[in-house]
C-alpha cells in the first residue's frame, strides 16, 4: 500500500516518460486528480481520462515535436514525514521560470505564480521542470 499518493503519482509520470510510454494508469484520489488537471493545464500532461479499471484514472503523457518527454525531472518537497508549508510571498519560481512549483492551498492546487497572484500560501507539494 502506498502512503504517499502524490509522490507515487509524480514518479510514475517521470518513469513512464523515461521509457517512452504514451500513458500511465494511476490509482484514483481527488487530490491526485486535481494535480493531474493542473499538470495538463501547464502542458506536462496531454490528457486525463477515466480508466476502464475501477478506482483508477489514465494520464496520457505529453511529448514535444522531437519526441522528448516534457517532464525532465521532479523534486518532492513536502513529504509525509515532513510537511513543508510556504507563504505566498516565498513561493518563488523554479529554474528561472522554466519549471513550476505546485502548492496545495485552501483554494485548491495552485502553481507558484497563481499562489502569489491570489496571495495564498499552503503545502509546498513538489517542483517540476
Amino acid at each position: 500500500m502506498v502512503t504517499d499518493r502524490v509522490g507515487d503519482f509524480i514518479i510514475r509520470l517521470k518513469n513512464a516518460g523515461a521509457i517512452g510510454k504514451t500513458s500511465v494508469l494511476v490509482p484514483f484520489s481527488k487530490h491526485v486528480e486535481e494535480i493531474a488537471y493542473k499538470l495538463k493545464k501547464l502542458g506536462y500532461v496531454a490528457e486525463v481520462s477515466k480508466a476502464k479499471e475501477p478506482y483508477h484514472f489514465e494520464v496520457t503523457l505529453a511529448y514535444d515535436e522531437r519526441g522528448n518527454h516534457k517532464i525532465h525531472d521532479v523534486k518532492r518537497v513536502s513529504k509525509p514525514g515532513r510537511r513543508l508549508y510556504v507563504p505566498s510571498h516565498e513561493a518563488h519560481t523554479v529554474k528561472n521560470g522554466m519549471g513550476s512549483r505546485l502548492i496545495s492551498t485552501p483554494k485548491g492546487v495552485l502553481t507558484d505564480g497563481e499562489a502569489r497572484k491570489v496571495r495564498v500560501g499552503g503545502e509546498n507539494l513538489f517542483e517540476i521542470w
